[in-house]
């Protein structure tokens, strides 16, 4: 029997299937608005893909290409075999994801027409039962925590076990910013080692709490703000480095780019590598995702993920090398 090594890193978010669809035509041409109050509308989508998703299972994917699988908590129904088994495969720890009989796994039903328009419907489904379960055990040996985006009760317990142990908490409400009541949001703030988001989601952030970027790299000592295509920026203890992208090549689907970009933050961190490193790693992380339609369908071997950051950031050749990027290997059971 072979066990895998204490996972350095937990994650705390949603773990869902993304269902995409594809409508050839404008959605407009099938919606009168004068008759919206008894709106009945039918598309005939021209694909359909079924792709493994959820901010916790995208981190976690990425994290464990860049070799450092970490543990995932979650519910999820009869239907999340296949995704535990590819996690399996990567090294994921999934013992932490409790099966729920009698519900499916969260899904996320998204169909796009040929403008990019989207209709959206997200069903939580196992997912409302994650705050039944503690992490308390699990972070109680790590070194970082990751509580993102999924039920709000669960971000709101397991932020709070968190910060109580000696795990550094990383508190990414994200989406949930809208959702969150104030409280929530400051309470996972003040218990939090760093904090990352997007500038809109910042600005929504200080519009619920008060608390601008400003006010919150006062208190928080690492503040992450990303900006899209024009990078991002990291701000550590009074220091703030501006972070470049890497160019896609193409440019496929931008979904699962942030939470692929949080993997190899993480993964700077814990390789305690300066920050105008550390972003770079994490913005190479982030554009192989969205090269690829689907959040967890880029690959990439460690030799090609470090030829490829040689080539993207020439002044920082060889400040990250394949040894940094291979996991540890498992170890017999005694």
């Amino acid at each position: 029997m072979v066990d895998r090594p204490a996972a350095r890193v937990v994650v705390s978010a949603s773990l869902a299937y993304d269902m995409i669809m594809s409508f050839p035509g404008s959605f407009k041409d099938h919606i009168i608005p004068d008759k919206a109050h008894v709106l009945s509308v039918s598309f005939l989508v021209e694909s359909l893909r079924k792709q493994r998703g959820g901010v916790a299972g995208n981190v976690a994917y990425s994290l464990a290409l860049l070799g450092e699988p970490p543990a995932v908590v979650g519910a999820v129904g009869p239907d999340f075999a296949p995704y535990r088994e590819a996690f399996d495969r990567l090294g994921v720890d999934t013992r932490a994801v409790i099966d729920v009989a009698d519900e499916f796994t969260a899904s996320c039903f998204l169909n796009a027409d040929r403008h990019g328009n989207q209709i959206v419907a997200f069903y939580p489904g196992a997912g409302s039962r994650v705050a039944d379960l503690s992490v308390a055990d699990l972070v109680a040996t790590a070194d970082l925590a990751l509580v993102g985006a999924g039920d709000p009760a669960a971000m709101r317990r397991h932020a709070g076990e968190v910060a109580a142990s000696p795990c550094r908490l990383i508190y990414d409400p994200s989406q949930q910013v809208v959702t969150l009541p104030a409280e929530d949001l400051i309470a996972g703030l003040d218990g939090a080692w760093a904090t990352v988001g997007s500038d809109y989601e910042f600005a929504m952030l200080a519009q619920k709490t008060g608390r601008t970027v400003a006010d919150i790299v006062t208190r928080v000592p690492l503040v992450v703000v990303t900006y899209g295509e024009q990078g991002s920026e990291i701000h550590h203890q009074g220091t703030m480095v501006r972070i470049p992208v890497v160019p896609a090549e193409p440019l496929a689907d931008p979904t699962g780019g942030g939470d692929a970009y949080r993997a190899g933050l993480i993964k700077g961190i814990l390789l305690d590598l300066p920050w105008e490193v550390t972003g770079r790693l994490a913005a190479l992380a982030a554009t192989y995702a969205i090269e690829r339609h689907g959040p967890q369908e880029h690959v990439y071997t460690t030799d090609e993920f470090v030829a490829r950051f040689d080539r993207s950031f020439p002044d920082y050749a060889g400040r990250v090398t394949v040894p940094m990027l291979q996991a540890p290997a498992p170890v017999a059971a005694g």
